[in-house]
């Protein structure tokens, strides 16, 4: 458990506070509101349209064709007929966002490596702070900026954060929650979203 007082000293450290969230974590929640909606619609458990294990295979697969739809655990031909379309639909929908943003990213990002904080970007671009923090995480995730260009922490702080997010469960994996618990709220949510940025990157390699 670390102490209280690291809160003031790890923000004064983080150079430009990146935060992410998760496109796995994005697209899941669109998912499982199309599951809710078809759900209220036809009076039954969310379950019953489909499993979150069906839908956690969908976030990380991202088919974009009823034949590449029919290959995820738990859709068969029936519920590829019922359903297949209004997800598709939302990963089809999804997808062409991510396009759009990657255009807001590399501007943040460049802005960045030019030497603007994150406060500064959010002034010059007039977006809000917690957008371009999002933006630099995403960077972090797709390569385009290390870990270390965003963050100052020790490298045993890091490793600390990394079993952290390493212990969850598979049902907590994409929270960042539970981590900011255990750690005693040490770290803000914005360096565990860097941090975890960081550790796909490590792990993907």
């Amino acid at each position: 458990m670390l102490r209280q007082d690291v809160v003031r000293q790890t923000e004064q450290r983080t150079k430009g506070k990146a935060g992410i969230t998760s496109t796995h974590t994005s697209l899941l929640e669109r998912l499982k509101a199309k599951r809710r909606e078809i759900a209220e619609a036809q009076d039954v458990p969310p379950y019953v349209i489909l499993p979150d294990t069906s839908l956690k295979a969908l976030a990380d697969a991202k088919p974009v064709s009823v034949k590449k739809l029919l290959n995820i655990p738990g859709i068969g031909n029936r519920r590829a007929e019922l359903y297949g379309e209004k997800f598709l639909a939302v990963i089809r929908d999804f997808a062409q966002a991510a396009v759009k943003d990657s255009d807001t990213i590399v501007e943040s990002v460049n802005l960045f490596r030019l030497g603007f904080t994150a406060q500064q970007i959010a002034q010059k671009r007039e977006l809000k702070e917690s957008t371009v923090l999002t933006h630099l995480a995403q960077a972090i995730e797709q390569g385009s900026l290390l870990l270390t260009d965003v963050i100052d922490l020790p490298a045993k702080e890091i490793q600390q954060i990394e079993e952290a997010l390493l212990s969850l469960s598979d049902e907590e994996k994409h929270r960042l929650k539970p981590v900011y618990e255990a750690l005693g709220g040490a770290y803000s949510y914005e360096i565990l979203r860097c941090v975890r940025a960081g550790l796909v990157v490590k792990m993907q390699s």
